[in-house]
């Protein structure tokens, strides 16, 4: 099993797509697109996308250096984009954040927070079991993601 790749280059990877978009993304959005890709990764390829653990804070899954590397945009749009390379990624992880980005970034980051807060998902389990701050482990992130790419088949 691969180690997975530093947060912030899978947030670069992101808002990179978003600015060829010709969108933008919040602190929020970035947060939460780089858990949920990591979770389709995990749950598709069994594979970590990020080598940092996830944390159930009170607003749903949280990666923290990637949360601190871009709290200070508060809820405006991040304007970094400096040019994380495709070939830093698999083949497999390049299409698994490209499908978050065409399956999810447009959604605002209200939207996928709440998408993340879910009755039954890894966040909800771990927040509610172990209280705010708890590690969302990948197992639970890799058998949520898992069971909706079966439902979805």
């Amino acid at each position: 099993m691969q180690l997975g790749h530093d947060p912030k280059q899978v947030a670069e990877y992101l808002l990179c797509k978003a600015k060829d978009a010709g969108k933008s993304l919040t602190p929020m959005q970035i947060l939460k697109l780089v858990y949920i890709a990591h979770g389709w990764n995990l749950g598709l390829y069994g594979n970590p996308l990020i080598n940092e653990s996830v944390e159930a804070w009170q607003y749903g899954p949280v990666i923290p250096s990637l949360y601190h590397a871009y709290k200070r945009f508060g809820s405006s749009p991040i304007d970094d984009c400096p040019g994380a390379g495709p070939n830093e990624f698999g083949n497999d992880e390049r299409r698994v954040m490209d499908q978050v980005w065409s399956g999810y970034g447009s959604r605002s980051g209200i939207s996928l927070s709440t998408l993340t807060h879910q009755p039954g998902s890894p966040w909800f389990i771990s927040y509610n079991e172990q209280g705010r701050g708890a590690t969302i482990s990948n197992d639970l992130i890799e058998d949520h993601y898992r069971r909706l790419s079966e439902a979805r088949r």
